[in-house]
């Protein structure tokens, strides 16, 4: 009978013991000299990382950003400004971010 040895045995223990779920491939490798391993390999994933937005221009009550797939059009008004005046602020803001897009594209 063969003997089978476990490779990275202590390394993968200790990152369970820690509480980490540890995922990866287990194979069987033959060795030159006949002799079994296991062989448990992790995945080496990288995290997904995006770009910042980039910053187009400051509003008034807010901001306009450029992601990769969007524009984003950030506004908050205060209450205390009242209904008319806040429908105002949106239009002006509106106008604003409409002439700003008309001049990137």
């Amino acid at each position: 009978m063969k003997k089978i040895i476990i490779k990275n045995e202590q390394e993968i223990m200790n990152v369970l013991m820690s509480g980490r779920i540890v995922k990866g491939r287990l194979g069987l490798v033959t060795n030159a000299d006949g002799s079994l391993t296991i062989e448990f390999v992790a995945y080496k994933r990288q995290p997904k990382t995006r770009r910042k937005d980039r910053l187009v221009c400051y509003l008034e009550h807010g901001w306009v950003k450029e992601s990769p797939e969007r524009i984003k059009v950030f506004e908050s008004l205060p209450k205390r400004l009242g209904g008319v005046r806040m429908a105002l602020a949106l239009d002006r803001e509106a106008e604003t971010v409409t002439d700003l897009l008309g001049e990137l594209f």
